[in-house]
């Protein structure tokens, strides 16, 4: 039995855990995320972020996974790693690349 390699998501609210979840499933979401996300200053909603990621996944890793949970994951770790960042103002949340 081999073991699967796990990876630990961080939260960007110090007060909040982040999740221990699957390192390649993580990797491939990852991935997609950041082809997706602007450096721009306006960023990109949150809705067409997803719509953007789920196209560039494997369809095993779309059909075997939740893509809103992951792209909130990954969104959560990239923003405590200084990745990404919000894009302050009123409305819809935003993020960008940093």
């Amino acid at each position: 039995m081999s073991e699967t390699e796990m990876y630990e998501a961080l939260h960007p609210d110090p007060a909040k855990k982040g999740g221990r979840v699957t390192k390649s499933t993580y990797d491939i979401y990852r991935d997609a995320f950041l082809q997706v996300v602007p450096t721009d200053e306006g960023g990109i909603e949150l809705q067409p972020l997803i719509d953007g990621i789920v196209p560039l996944l494997p369809q095993a890793v779309r059909e075997n996974t939740s893509p809103g949970w992951w792209m909130m994951t990954v969104k959560l770790d990239l923003e405590a790693r200084g990745v990404i960042e919000r894009v302050a103002g009123k409305g819809k949340q935003r993020v960008r690349r940093t």
